[in-house]
C-alpha cells in the first residue's frame, strides 16, 4: 500500500465529504465522487451492503480504489428505526428538517430516549479486495432541536460521552466539528480505517 492512498469518495453529500476529509486529512489522499455517475439505489437492506454497493460501483466508474459510508440512526423506543432508512426516514426526498420533526412526532410520550448512531464504511478495490470498518456512538434523542452546526439530526442526537470520557449534555450541533468527530459513529469509523490502512 501507498504512503499515502487515494480513495475516491462515493458519496456525493458535500456535508459528509467535508466531515470525512477532515478526518483523513493527510493519511488518504481523497478524491471526488466522478461527475455524471448516476446515484447508486440503495436497496441492498443493510448498512454493510450499501455501503459495499456504493464503493463497488465508484470503484468500477472511476477505476479507482473507492470509499463509501452507510449510517443508521436506531432507537430503541422506535424498535431500532429509522435504521437503515435513516436518510430516507420521512420519504424518499426528505429534507433533514422533515425526518427530524417525523422523528420528534414519534418519540412524543416514549418511556425511554437512548439510541445509537451506527457507521459502516466500505473500501472496494479493483482487484476485488474489501475492507470494512464501522463505528457506534451511543445516545439519546433530545426532546427538542439544539444547536446550528453540523447536518442531518445532529441537532437532536445527544452522544453519551465527550471524548474524554465525561458525561455529555450537548447535542452534535452544539459541538465543534473537531469535538464531534473525535466522538461520533462516522469519526470512530473513519478512525478503524485509518488504522487499518496504516497497518495494511
Amino acid at each position: 500500500m501507498s504512503e499515502v492512498p487515494r480513495l475516491v469518495c462515493a458519496s456525493a453529500n458535500p456535508h459528509k465529504v467535508a466531515e470525512i476529509a477532515a478526518i483523513l486529512a493527510g493519511v488518504v489522499d481523497l478524491l471526488p465522487r466522478p461527475d455524471g455517475v448516476p446515484e447508486v439505489v440503495e436497496d441492498a437492506g443493510t448498512l454493510e451492503g450499501n455501503a459495499r454497493l456504493k464503493a463497488a460501483a465508484i470503484c468500477a466508474a472511476s477505476g479507482l480504489p473507492a470509499v463509501s459510508d452507510d449510517t443508521g440512526l436506531f432507537v430503541d423506543a422506535l424498535n431500532g428505526d429509522p435504521g437503515v432508512d435513516t436518510a430516507y426516514y420521512a420519504g424518499p426526498n426528505a429534507t433533514y428538517a422533515e425526518n427530524r420533526s417525523k422523528l420528534l412526532h414519534a418519540m412524543v410520550g416514549a418511556d425511554t430516549r437512548s439510541a445509537r448512531f451506527r457507521t459502516v464504511v466500505m473500501v472496494v478495490w479493483p482487484d476485488g479486495r474489501e475492507l470494512s470498518v464501522e463505528g457506534v456512538c451511543e445516545g439519546s434523542i433530545a426532546t427538542e432541536e439544539r444547536g446550528d452546526r453540523g447536518f442531518g439530526y445532529d441537532p437532536l442526537f445527544i452522544a453519551s460521552h465527550d471524548a474524554d470520557g465525561t458525561p455529555n449534555e450537548r447535542t452534535f450541533s452544539q459541538m465543534s466539528d473537531h469535538e464531534k468527530n473525535a466522538i461520533s459513529h462516522r469519526g470512530r469509523a473513519f478512525q478503524s480505517l485509518v488504522a487499518a490502512l496504516r497497518a495494511g
